[in-house]
Formats: C-alpha cells, structure tokens, sequence
C-alpha cells in the first residue's frame, strides 16, 4: 500500500483550527503590545526607546529563527517543531508578563521570537494534507490574512486590557491563547517530515544568520538618522557581506546543505526574495509609519489621538485584509499567483500615489487609500508573497524557500523604516505645517514598489499549484 493510502485521514475543520490558533498566537504577540507600550514604559520605569527595542528585540529574533526552523521542521517533523515553537512562545511569555524590569521584559520577548515562523511552517503542513488547489489556495489566503493583524480586534482589546488591567494582562491573555493553541496543535494538527533522515546543515545556519543579523543591526542603527552611529552600520553590512559569502562556500562544500547554490541561482529563489524585499520596503512604513504619523501631526496633519488614529487607520486595514485574504487565495489557482500579486502590488501603487497627492490633505480620502491598500497588500499581494514561498520551493528542500522568504519580509519591514521616515523626517520636521515631507516619502514608497512589480515578472509561473496548468513534469516528458 502507498504512503498516500496509509496516510490517516485528516478533518480539514480540525486541521485549520489548530493551524488558525497557532497564528492567531504568533500574531497577538507581534500586534496585541502596540498600545501597552507606554504603559510598559511607565510601569517598568523606563522610557519609550527602550521599551521600542523590546520590540525589535522581538521581530530580529523572529526573522533568525524563521531562517531555518522550516528547514528543520522538515526533517524532524512539522508538528513537533511547531509544537515546540508554541511552548517557548509561551515559556517567553509568562516569564515577560512577570518581569520586574525591563531586562527580564527583553528576556521574554527574544524567547517568544522563536516562534517567528509559525506560518509559514503552518502553511507547509497545510500544503501537505490539502492537495486540491482551489481548496489549498482559499485555506492559504485565511492563515495568512491573520498575519496582516486579527481583523484590527487585537489592538483594540490591547489598548482596551491596558487602560483596565495594566500591560501585564495583556501577556497573559497570550499566553492563554499560546496553550490552547499547543493543545490544539497536539489533538488535531497533522505531522509531515518530507526531509526525514536528512543532517541539518548547522554549519550552513551559523553564517546564514549572522548575515541577516548584521544587516537587520545596520538597518536599526540606520534607523535613528541624526543619531545614528554609521560606523557601526557601515560594519555591519561589511560583516553581513562576509557571513554570506561564508555560507555560500559551506553550501557548496556539505553533503546536505541547508540551501544547493543551485537553487539560489533560480528566479523562482532570487526573484521570489527580491520583489518581497522591495514590497515591504516600499508599502510597510507607509501604513504603519507614515499614515499613523500624519493623523497624529498637529503641525502637519490632522492631530488625532493615538488610539482614535489606530481605529480609524490600522484596524479597517487589517479587517479589510481579512476579509480579502480568502477570496485572493481562492482566486490564485485558477486565475493564477503571479495574476493576483500584480494586481495587488498595483492596487497598492495607485493607493499610496492617491495617499502622496491627495490624502495628506483630506482625512476621508486618506481614510479610503488606508482600506483600499488593506485591500490591495495586506489582503492580495502580502497573501501571494506567502504563498509564492509555499508553492516554488522544490520537493527535496521544501522549507527552505519560506524561511528565506519570512528573512525577506523582516528585511524589508526593517528598511522600509529607515527610508521612507528619513525622507518624510528632511520635508516635514517637527513642528513644521509643510506636508511636502509626507508626499515625497509617499511617492518614493510606491516607486520602490514600481520596482517590485517589475521584478515579479521574472518570477517563474507555479504551474504544479494552478488549475489547468501542465505539471512540470508531464510538460518536460512531452
């Protein structure tokens, strides 16, 4: 009998409920802090930049770990290795609601970082249980939605735990979410290893992380413009430089590399990495950075409160986002991935153009651009960026493409922060009512996602995950 055959069947509703809890945790931990982050300061005695490095701290570990953690879920199991990325997720968790100090506050949150890659280790076990791809791609487009934020309730029961019980509350509401995802996780979900009896490449892992942490530590430090220590960051790229090329001779040289050079030579790696890193660097700081920043500019902008701008902008981004995400992932198999990911990347280009010229004036219009480019990224081209990583990685090395595709995205987010605010910062300093600042970083955000859409017609067509394509290789025997 075949391993299909004597594989157990898996209920798709139980499957995607444990899948949906284990995002649903990552994700509380990556969006639920946002407004207890004052509230941390104060309690904890600290100020708002240090308790802002707890949050790098955070996504830095996130983007080390989701490097080769999918890598090693496949060889040693997909549900272990996610099981277990719950439980330090959760571990970081109480140990961060129980900190007395703002040391033991960074302790907890690097603990939780380990569990960065949770979606898309969830996405390969679901790409391994649901062969069908309209099913696959609906399925895809909800896990991956919830990336983009928990349809906007997380920040708003964030903000509302903080004002009534403190920040602590808001660590342990994860941590309960954490174990009833791990309980889930461990009843319902399905285990694959399509890697079993491969050696983890260790030697490949080593240089390969500190590559993205030199470059990560560059763009932080680049971050802070004015204060910025530029020797520091013109070493890190040297080190990040040199870390790479030391991966790339080990992966030529072990038995079982983490990544063959061969594959990342391919335009379905590189290609792939490119338009991710550029599509993150030219739309997430305009949202998260510019769009905030401008509704809360007395000078400038329109003067709102934190909280009310968080409602009117972030959470209609994410429901919106939601509410799309399905629909995207649906539609991927039959009208095709690359289809739908230029729609959404141009959808996201005339948004953040109608944002530069038109939105910085008018709080409706900038209210609509914010919903239209939830649409547009966050519920189309953030879905098929994901699922691209799923669906191009070969079958003998299924994980390593997703977890070079989640480095890009936390590469990206990481520069988007330190171009388009640098640029925004030179227009419209503090203080000053010139919006000018605003648009051009606006401008300069969507030419750098011009660039991105341009690359992704290099992006080979995956034709084994759309209806009516040919497999690989029933057209290679032809």
């Amino acid at each position: 009998m075949s391993d299909l055959a004597q594989k157990p069947a898996v209920r798709v509703g139980a499957l995607m409920t444990a899948l949906l809890a284990a995002c649903v945790a990552f994700q509380l931990n990556a969006s639920m802090l946002s407004p207890a982050l004052v509230s941390m300061a104060h309690e904890l005695g600290t100020d708002d930049a240090t308790i802002g490095l707890s949050q790098t701290m955070f996504f830095t570990t996130a983007a080390l770990f989701s490097v080769f953690l999918p890598r090693l879920s496949d060889i040693a199991g997909r549900k272990r290795i996610l099981t277990w990325m719950l439980v330090v997720m959760l571990v970081g968790t109480v140990v961060a609601a129980l900190a007395v100090n703002v040391e033991m506050l960074f302790i907890g949150r690097i603990i939780q970082g380990v569990s960065g890659p949770v979606v898309p280790i969830a996405l390969l076990m679901l790409r391994a249980e649901i062969t069908d791809p309209k099913r696959y791609g609906a399925m895809m487009g909800l896990i991956t939605a919830v990336n983009g934020g928990i349809a906007g309730v997380d920040a708003l029961a964030g903000g509302w735990l903080v004002t009534n019980h403190g920040f602590r509350s808001v660590f342990w509401t994860m941590a309960v979410v954490a174990a009833i995802a791990i309980v889930f996780v461990v009843l319902w979900a399905a285990d694959s290893r399509p890697s079993k009896g491969t050696k983890m490449d260790w030697w490949g892992v080593l240089p390969l992380v500190v590559s993205i942490a030199a470059l990560l530590t560059a763009f932080n430090e680049a971050g802070k413009l004015a204060d910025a220590n530029w020797l520091l960051v013109g070493g890190a790229i040297v080190l990040a430089l040199v870390a790479f090329g030391i991966f790339w001779t080990v992966e030529n040289r072990v038995a079982e590399p983490l990544v063959a050079t061969k594959y990342l030579r391919q335009r379905s790696t590189w290609a792939l990495l490119l338009t991710t890193l550029l599509t993150m660097t030219g739309i997430f700081a305009v949202v998260n950075g510019l769009v905030t920043s401008i509704a809360q500019n007395g000078d400038a902008g329109f003067g709102m409160e934190a909280d009310l701008a968080s409602l009117a902008f972030l959470t209609p981004y994410a429901l919106v986002g939601w509410l799309v995400g399905p629909f995207a992932g649906r539609l991927a198999p039959t009208f095709g991935y690359l289809n739908v990911l230029r729609i959404g990347l141009i959808g996201s280009i005339v948004s953040t153009v109608i944002m530069a010229l038109v939105g910085v004036h008018s709080l409706p219009v900038l209210i609509a651009a914010t919903v239209l480019i939830g649409a547009t990224y966050a519920g189309i081209g953030n879905i098929m960026l994901n699922g691209l990583g799923i669906v191009l990685s070969p079958k003998d090395n299924p994980g390593f493409l997703p977890g070079l595709n989640a480095g890009a995205f936390n590469l990206g987010a990481g520069l988007s922060f330190v171009v388009l605010p640098a640029l925004q910062i030179v227009g419209s300093p503090s203080g000053s009512s010139s919006t000018s600042g605003y648009t051009n970083a606006m401008l300069l955000g969507a030419g750098i996602t011009v660039v991105a859409l341009a690359i992704s017609f290099l992006i080979p067509k995956p034709v084994n995950a759309e209806v009516g394509s040919e497999p690989v290789l029933d057209r290679a025997a032809k």
